[in-house]
């Protein structure tokens, strides 16, 4: 996009990225490239379920989870008030949907999936606006 400021002494004309919003970016708005995001999955574990286990469960879903298309990183964090978050970076929401329905179908995600509490889950899908390596 340009943008020029005019005055009456002056004219200035500069050509700026147009910054969309993330949910706009996240959809394949006009950008240079189609945004990364990051999908953000908060809950608690079910009742009687043990951390130890429920890691081990999500390590066995590390191999079927990098096989998928626009995969990029995964981070999984717990809160001291026993929230987790799992925060899978994709290389675009279609990816990220695409990524997230084959999850579902996957036999090796389902022991992990069993020791969620569904009724805690939280998702959402921000597009990443920056990133340091």
């Amino acid at each position: 996009m340009t943008l020029c400021l005019i005055s009456d002494r002056l004219a200035l004309c500069a050509t700026i990225p147009l910054l969309l919003a993330p949910a706009e970016m996240a959809r394949g708005g006009t950008t240079e490239a189609p945004a990364a995001v990051v999908e953000m999955v908060s809950f608690r574990l079910t009742a009687g379920a043990d951390t130890a286990d429920f890691l081990t469960a999500a390590r066995a879903t590390e191999a079927p989870l990098r096989r998928q298309p626009g995969f990029q990183r995964r981070v999984l964090t717990l809160a001291p008030d026993g929230t987790w978050t799992d925060l899978v970076e994709w290389a675009d929401l279609a990816a990220a949907e695409a990524g997230a329905q084959a999850m579902m179908a996957e036999p090796a995600f389902q022991p992990f999936l069993a020791m969620i509490d569904m009724a805690s889950v939280q998702m959402a899908h921000p597009a990443v606006q920056w990133r340091m390596d």
